[in-house]
């Protein structure tokens, strides 16, 4: 995908032209006969079991907060979170009128999950099983937050190939702007790209290097709060690039913010919040003040 936009933007500034999205040869699924299995499907499917994967790893080694059984858990009750959740948040926050029509919240094919949603599902999941499990919430959800964002570089991809949920107008100065074939005649930010870099690539490489290269995931929320912090970030910051969803525009342009930015400031709230607690908080593992004072002296 990264050589065909590569290589879109090469003749872009060859004729000074904007990008079509058509041109890149993308298709919306693969063509099973008479059933075409969606990219979408296959995001949600990677990110799951990459999570899955990195999670049942960290779980080998000292100090994880649960075992392979619990992984296990969690990876059927958060998948169910994740689906519902988004479902029934974007029919809350983008799509009310799902609500009078309930046989139409069970078509997925139709397009229109919420992150948001998706998130409160799979927290409730984490809960649920850590409270069966008698686990440390938070601990749990530190391990899990690390590999939420192969989910969302898949995710977004997915949202690009689709040709969905595109950008606002993008000016002569944008050489990468792009024509989408529902956005109309005006060139666009790719914001889907944005998105994949900034909630997905970025996010993922820094949580990485966090539990991979240092001791935070000791400390209990800190992990968690990168992640809730960082998304909502990078998702206020893409907003202001990404065309909000039609039935919406009158209420961004009233409230000056779009609902996904809206959506975001109780998360980056609540992760600066984690993040200090983390950082006030004395590590696991390390002996209190007094103890290893005294330990030096003798």
């Amino acid at each position: 995908m990264l050589s065909l936009l590569s290589a879109a933007a090469a003749q872009v500034s060859a004729q000074g032209a904007p990008i079509h999205w058509l041109d890149l040869g993308l298709t919306r699924g693969i063509a099973l006969g008479s059933f075409t299995l969606r990219w979408y499907s296959l995001a949600y499917l990677a990110g799951i079991v990459l999570a899955y994967w990195h999670t049942s790893r960290t779980l080998k080694h000292a100090g994880a907060p649960m075992a392979q059984r619990h992984a296990d858990d969690l990876f059927f009750y958060c998948t169910l979170g994740v689906i519902l959740g988004g479902r029934l948040g974007y029919a809350a926050f983008y799509a009310p009128q799902l609500l009078s029509h309930p046989q139409d919240l069970i078509k997925l094919w139709e397009g229109g999950m919420s992150f948001h949603g998706g998130l409160i599902g799979c927290t409730l999941a984490m809960a649920w099983v850590s409270w069966r499990g008698q686990l440390n919430f938070i601990r749990v959800c530190d391990y899990v937050a690390v590999a939420v964002p192969f989910g969302l570089l898949f995710g977004r991809l997915a949202n690009f190939v689709n040709g969905e949920l595109w950008g606002r107008p993008a000016g002569p100065d944008v050489p990468w702007a792009m024509i989408f074939p529902d956005g109309g005649p005006l060139a666009r930010h790719p914001s889907q790209l944005y998105e994949a870099g900034l909630e997905g690539l970025v996010l993922l490489i820094v949580l990485m290097l966090l539990f991979w290269t240092t001791r935070v995931r000791f400390r209990p929320g800190l992990l968690t709060g990168v992640f809730v912090g960082g998304y909502g970030v990078a998702r206020f910051f893409v907003e202001y690039y990404r065309e909000p969803d039609a039935q919406l525009v009158e209420f961004a342009a009233r409230t000056g913010l779009s609902m996904g930015q809206w959506l975001t400031v109780p998360m980056i709230l609540l992760g600066l919040a984690l993040i200090v607690i983390a950082l006030v908080r004395r590590p696991l593992g390390a002996a209190p003040a007094g103890m290893a004072m005294a330990d030096r002296a003798a």
